[in-house]
C-alpha cells in the first residue's frame, strides 16, 4: 500500500498574484515620443510626458518633459519636472528644473526648484499660495533718444 496515491491526487493551482496595482495619479496617461512633432494645443488631465517636440500651448495637471522633450510655447500646469527645453511662459504651481534643462520665458511659480546646471533665462515670479501672481506690471519701454526737431520746425537753412 502507498503512502501517496497519484490516482485521487487533487491539486491546487495557485493563484496568480495581483502585480501591484499602478495608481491612476502615478501612472502616466499619455506619452509624445521622441520622434514625434505636434503643432496646436494640448489639453490634458493626470500625468504627461513630452519626449518630443511640441509647437504650441499646453495646459494640464502633472507634466515631466524628458531631455529630448522641448516644447515652444507656454505651459500651464499644477506640477513641471523639466529636463528639457522650453522656450515660452511657464506658470505652474510647482516647478522642478534639472541639470539638463534650459528654459527660456517668464516663469510664474509657487515653488521652484532649480538644480546646479539648468539655465534659466528670463523673469522669475513668486505665486502666492491661493495661486495668484503679483507680477510687476510690464511697462512699454520708454524712448531714450528725443527725436531732433527738423529745420522747418526751428526756422534754420540747412546747409
Amino acid at each position: 500500500m502507498a503512502l501517496f496515491s497519484s490516482k485521487n491526487k487533487t491539486t491546487a493551482k495557485e493563484a496568480p498574484q495581483p502585480k501591484r496595482a499602478v495608481s491612476s495619479k502615478d501612472a502616466i496617461s499619455s506619452i509624445i515620443a521622441h520622434d514625434m512633432k505636434i503643432t496646436g494645443e494640448i489639453v490634458f488631465q493626470g500625468k504627461s510626458r513630452i519626449d518630443g517636440f511640441l509647437k504650441g500651448d499646453l495646459n494640464g495637471e502633472y507634466l515631466i518633459l524628458s531631455e529630448t522633450g522641448k516644447v515652444d510655447g507656454d505651459v500651464r500646469v499644477d506640477t513641471l519636472i523639466c529636463h528639457g527645453k522650453i522656450e515660452g511662459n511657464i506658470q505652474a504651481k510647482t516647478v522642478h528644473v534639472h541639470s539638463s534643462a534650459s528654459i527660456q520665458g517668464k516663469l510664474i511659480a509657487r515653488s521652484l526648484t532649480v538644480e546646479p546646471g539648468a539655465l534659466l533665462t528670463g523673469e522669475i515670479c513668486a505665486a502666492e499660495k491661493g495661486g495668484t501672481v503679483k507680477a510687476p506690471e510690464i511697462k512699454p519701454a520708454e524712448k531714450k533718444i528725443k527725436e531732433q526737431p527738423s529745420a522747418a520746425a526751428t526756422g534754420k537753412k540747412q546747409a
